[in-house]
């Protein structure tokens, strides 16, 4: 990567570094790399110039503060959040090691097939969280480095947060921040920015609201009896009804939403987030004779459970789908909840972007206007702690400048070209720039 600039070339390294901390949810307190992450992410912050706090609400689960305080610190604040965690791996499925921030000419698709289709990506780091989301991370400290670099003062404070946990549903970390004292000492939070997606097109996307994320868990329960006979109205019997209910319902969902090809993402009318996607992801059944792996299989189980991952459009009200939910439901023997071990939130909370009544959307809007790239906004289909802030009346934009990129978070050989990575710093530059300038009035 001889073509990179001195800065640019250092920025890159502490990108790479940074991605080699297995810092997987979890994994990341019984193995250290939870405190290896924060260690070294401190210490950038301070190399930066900002003030720097760490938290432990739960032990082993470290949340950074860092701050920039501005000349009229009494206006409307700007935050850019993250997170350091990331989602586990199959090492068998990666062309190299997720965890080695490994440089390789291409694309995975370019790469696994040995053909030249995409190197016009030109070098890529592969490893888990190039995308989602330690690039951002290290992008916005890498633009906080260059503007204080020049000697700019902020008008605004500006508050870096990185939490962990995000990708287990937030609660040891985003959820926990919000509990603290310094989180009530940001206030008034005038915009936040979060993590996005990749766009494969020549164009930022910039995400205003989400999907409400329920993750819900249906439990059926039926009589038991011998696996040779026709027992009537078992757990399983019951449990399958409600799952062919809600395959019904997916497939009404997958058909408005009108894509010709999986993935290509302007082959249809609407987004993902204009509809609302709901999977089967836990299935748990059966009786067994050891409490291990050894089943009875002449046991009919008197108890069949199911796990869901269902995300919610704002097009159908959340009490819509709690009415749905409670029909394919009905019936002795038949429950559903929440589950447990995640913060649910059961309305949506949307972002304006109407300039007139949310002006730092027009900031941000016309920061990236500058640079000359189409911006895009779209409802996040999956989930991110932003959810978490514009519940509590934040304004908050989920934006990763990744233009003509694959979308390749949580995947298998996830990988960002160096030079989409070099041009975010630029981009954060500009939209923190002028966020934390926006003129007191505002």
């Amino acid at each position: 990567m001889e073509y990179l600039s001195a800065d640019d070339s250092r920025a890159v390294s502490r990108w790479r570094d940074f991605m080699r901390f297995r810092s997987i949810s979890g994994e990341g307190v019984s193995n250290g790399s939870y405190r290896q992450c924060v260690e070294f992410l401190t210490g950038l912050c301070t190399e930066v110039g900002l003030q720097v706090e760490t938290l432990e609400p739960v032990e082993g689960k470290l949340i950074i503060v860092a701050t920039l305080v501005g000349s009229e610190p009494s206006l409307g604040r700007i935050v850019l959040n993250s997170h350091y965690d990331v989602v586990p791996v199959d090492r068998e499925q990666w062309c190299c090691d997720p965890f080695g921030a490994e440089v390789l000419d291409g694309y995975p698709a370019a790469v696994a097939s040995g053909s030249n289709s995409t190197t016009a990506a030109g070098p890529c780091v592969y490893g888990r969280g190039a995308q989602d989301m330690k690039c951002v991370v290290i992008q916005y400290l890498e633009a906080l480095r260059r503007l204080l670099g020049r000697g700019w003062t902020p008008r605004r404070t500006l508050h870096l947060t990185i939490v962990p946990d995000e990708e287990v549903g937030g609660n040891d970390g985003m959820c926990q921040l919000l509990e603290s004292r310094q989180f009530r000492e940001m206030q008034p939070i005038a915009l936040a920015l979060d993590e996005g997606l990749a766009n494969s097109d020549d164009a930022y996307t910039a995400f205003y609201g989400e999907r409400a994320q329920w993750w819900l868990m249906v439990r059926a329960e039926g009589p038991t009896g011998h696996g040779s006979r026709f027992i009537r109205n078992t757990a399983v019997q019951k449990l399958v009804g409600v799952i062919n209910k809600a395959l019904a319902f997916r497939a009404e969902q997958e058909a408005a939403l009108g894509w010709q090809h999986a993935g290509c993402k302007h082959s249809q009318a609407k987004q993902l987030g204009d509809v609302t996607t709901c999977n089967v992801t836990m299935l748990n059944s059966g009786v067994t004779c050891d409490g291990g792996a050894t089943y009875s299989l002449n046991v009919i189980p008197t108890v069949a459970e199911a796990g869901f991952d269902v995300r919610i459009s704002p097009n159908l009200a959340t009490s819509e789908f709690r009415r749905l939910l409670d029909e394919w439901c009905e019936g002795d023997g038949l429950s559903w909840r929440f589950a447990p071990w995640v913060s649910t939130l059961e309305e949506h909370h949307v972002t304006s972007i109407d300039r007139e009544k949310n002006p730092f959307w027009g900031v941000f809007e016309d920061a990236c206007g500058k640079l000359g790239v189409k911006l895009e906004h779209e409802i996040f289909p999956a989930g991110t702690d932003s959810q978490f802030l514009r519940a509590l009346g934040v304004a908050a934009v989920g934006f990763s400048p990744m233009r003509n990129t694959p979308m390749l978070l949580h995947e298998h050989n996830e990988a960002l070209s160096v030079a989409t990575f070099v041009e975010g710093i630029g981009v954060y530059e500009r939209v923190i720039e002028d966020l934390c300038g926006a003129p007191r009035q505002l």
